[in-house]
């Protein structure tokens, strides 16, 4: 199978060009294998009645071209208002009860809608805003929507969608391919932060009155985020700091250094792509498992009703130690298993 791993990193790369190239070479990847099903599928629609064919068929077809889509999770086809005609194909087959999904309000569908709808409105058969492979080729019909948090497993994923036509052209629906992006083919190397000022700025004893930010507001995405960047990419140590919304980490390829992650990019799980997968280490305290218990639990205790709140969490897997600090000045190391207890506090 084709790999994309990317050149080792130069190290003026920083986070977000990382990323792009990523995506670029997994446009590359995906483009032509999807460009042929949705052929096949515009035969299937031709030779019947109903706008996308007969489901039947639809689904056999899945089944047969799963495995020309690398890294595929689930493959299957939605019409034109986002609702999931086929069953889903996976690796254990065809998941039947998938059909009928509404998957419209999907971060994925929203784009792919918004598109739609607005080539409907312009009636012009070129949209601007198709993505461009490596050779400079218009990828037509094409989109790879921004990372996002998937519904029932609760990690990084992505969505490619291509556009499905009738024979005369006109748009009738949507192929969807997912992907875990833990499953993604491995980059080599690791960014470097640009070399610039940092200003953190914590609350005081004074301010007794907790001001929920941006990192507060949307914590699920940062739990799945930082889960995904301990278990799958590397990374051993985290310290997050709430007040500012700023994420420090420590990586195990690069352990001398440590890298500072801004809200906007710990809450873009596109970010997860700038880190190469590595295996989860023998050597930790801290089982793979119980990661996302002890990041829930974070989130909990951040939120609690005392005056006196969480300013500042760490974890390190190596030692199994878990580190808090709270507006009193208090600060706490505790084992990572009786900080899952509920009382650990008191």
């Amino acid at each position: 199978m084709e790999q994309i791993a990317a050149n080792k990193l130069s190290t003026r790369d920083h986070i977000s060009s990382v990323v792009t190239r990523q995506r670029e070479r997994l446009m590359q990847l995906l483009y032509a294998p999807m460009q042929r099903i949705t052929a096949l599928t515009s035969q299937i629609v031709h030779t019947s009645e109903q706008p996308l064919g007969d489901r039947s068929s639809l689904d056999a077809l899945l089944k047969e071209v799963f495995s020309s889509v690398p890294y595929a999770k689930y493959l299957y086809i939605m019409n034109r208002d986002g609702v999931q005609f086929s069953s889903s194909m996976s690796c254990e087959g065809l998941i039947a009860e998938h059909c009928g999904r509404d998957r419209s309000d999907r971060p994925y569908m929203r784009e792919a809608l918004s598109v739609a709808n607005y080539l409907d409105r312009s009636r012009e058969t070129c949209y601007q805003q198709w993505p461009y492979l490596g050779d400079h080729t218009q990828a037509v019909d094409f989109l790879l929507c921004e990372a996002y948090i998937s519904q029932n497993a609760l990690r990084p994923s992505m969505t490619a969608t291509y556009f499905l036509r009738d024979p005369k052209g006109t748009h009738i629906g949507f192929l969807g391919a997912d992907f875990a992006l833990r499953d993604l083919p491995p980059i080599e190397g690791l960014y470097e932060n640009r070399r610039r000022s940092w200003h953190f700025s914590p609350a005081t004893q004074r301010d007794q009155v907790r001001q929920a930010s941006r990192l507060d507001r949307e914590i699920n995405t940062v739990i799945s985020v930082l889960e995904e960047l301990i278990t799958f990419r590397g990374v051993y140590h985290v310290k997050i700091h709430f007040s500012s919304s700023q994420t420090v980490l420590w990586q195990m390829n690069d352990p001398y250094q440590y890298r500072i992650l801004g809200v906007t990019d710990l809450l873009d799980p596109d970010s997860c792509l700038a880190y190469p997968n590595c295996s989860y280490p023998e050597q930790a305290t801290i089982r793979p498992k119980d990661i996302r218990f002890v990041l829930e639990r974070m989130e909990a205790l951040r939120r609690s009703d005392n005056p006196i709140y969480l300013r500042s969490f760490s974890l390190n897997i190596f030692n199994g130690l878990v580190g808090t600090s709270f507006l009193s000045d208090d600060s706490y190391y505790i084992p990572y298993d009786d900080f899952l207890k509920s009382d650990c506090f008191g």
